[in-house]
Protein backbone atom coordinates (compact mmCIF):
# COMPACT_ATOMS: atom_id res chain seq x y z
CA UNK A 1 0.00 0.00 0.00
CA UNK A 2 2.10 3.01 -1.21
CA UNK A 3 1.84 6.54 0.60
CA UNK A 4 1.64 9.11 -1.66
CA UNK A 5 2.65 13.25 -1.37
CA UNK A 6 -0.87 15.32 -2.68
CA UNK A 7 -1.27 18.71 -2.82
CA UNK A 8 -5.15 20.20 -2.62
CA UNK A 9 -5.97 22.34 -5.17
CA UNK A 10 -8.68 24.60 -3.24
CA UNK A 11 -6.76 25.42 -0.07
CA UNK A 12 -3.33 24.27 -1.18
CA UNK A 13 -3.21 21.93 2.00
CA UNK A 14 0.26 19.65 1.28
CA UNK A 15 -0.39 15.92 2.31
CA UNK A 16 0.29 12.54 2.37
CA UNK A 17 -2.05 9.76 2.05
CA UNK A 18 -2.51 5.95 1.90
CA UNK A 19 -3.53 4.60 -1.28
CA UNK A 20 -5.19 0.86 -1.28
CA UNK A 21 -6.38 0.55 -4.48
CA UNK A 22 -7.05 2.58 -7.71
CA UNK A 23 -10.69 3.11 -7.22
CA UNK A 24 -9.69 4.94 -3.49
CA UNK A 25 -11.22 8.54 -3.35
CA UNK A 26 -8.47 11.13 -1.87
CA UNK A 27 -10.01 14.20 0.37
CA UNK A 28 -7.80 16.86 1.95
CA UNK A 29 -7.58 16.21 5.48
CA UNK A 30 -8.28 19.81 6.09
CA UNK A 31 -11.13 21.13 3.78
CA UNK A 32 -12.68 17.69 2.29
CA UNK A 33 -12.00 18.41 -0.97
CA UNK A 34 -11.14 16.42 -3.67
CA UNK A 35 -9.75 18.01 -6.03
CA UNK A 36 -6.02 16.94 -5.15
CA UNK A 37 -3.04 16.71 -7.65
CA UNK A 38 -0.22 14.39 -7.23
CA UNK A 39 3.08 15.47 -6.02
CA UNK A 40 6.22 14.13 -7.71
CA UNK A 41 8.22 13.04 -4.48
CA UNK A 42 12.01 11.55 -3.85
CA UNK A 43 11.41 7.76 -2.93
CA UNK A 44 13.18 6.42 0.28
CA UNK A 45 16.25 4.35 -0.99
CA UNK A 46 19.55 3.81 1.81
CA UNK A 47 22.64 5.93 1.09
CA UNK A 48 24.71 4.70 -1.74
CA UNK A 49 27.90 2.01 -0.41
CA UNK A 50 25.91 0.68 2.73
CA UNK A 51 24.34 -2.74 3.60
CA UNK A 52 20.21 -1.19 3.17
CA UNK A 53 20.31 0.83 6.18
CA UNK A 54 21.55 3.61 7.63
CA UNK A 55 23.05 4.45 11.78
CA UNK A 56 19.71 5.73 13.72
CA UNK A 57 20.68 9.32 14.85
CA UNK A 58 18.75 12.91 15.95
CA UNK A 59 20.20 15.73 16.57
CA UNK A 60 22.27 15.92 19.69
CA UNK A 61 22.28 12.36 19.81
CA UNK A 62 26.00 10.30 19.16
CA UNK A 63 25.78 7.24 18.91
CA UNK A 64 29.40 6.81 17.29
CA UNK A 65 28.47 6.56 13.45
CA UNK A 66 27.67 10.14 13.00
CA UNK A 67 24.39 11.34 11.10
CA UNK A 68 24.96 9.05 7.98
CA UNK A 69 26.09 11.84 5.41
CA UNK A 70 29.35 11.87 3.53
CA UNK A 71 32.12 13.12 5.92
CA UNK A 72 30.34 11.89 9.12
CA UNK A 73 31.44 9.04 11.53
CA UNK A 74 33.98 8.21 14.53
CA UNK A 75 36.35 11.80 14.37
CA UNK A 76 34.28 13.92 11.99
CA UNK A 77 31.69 15.87 11.40
CA UNK A 78 29.68 16.81 7.91
CA UNK A 79 27.78 19.53 9.91
CA UNK A 80 31.21 21.62 10.98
Amino acid sequence: MPLYEYRCEPCDHPFEALVRNGSDVVRCPKCDGVEVAKQFSVPAAPPSGTLGYAPVSAPGLSMGGGCARPGCGPGGCAMN
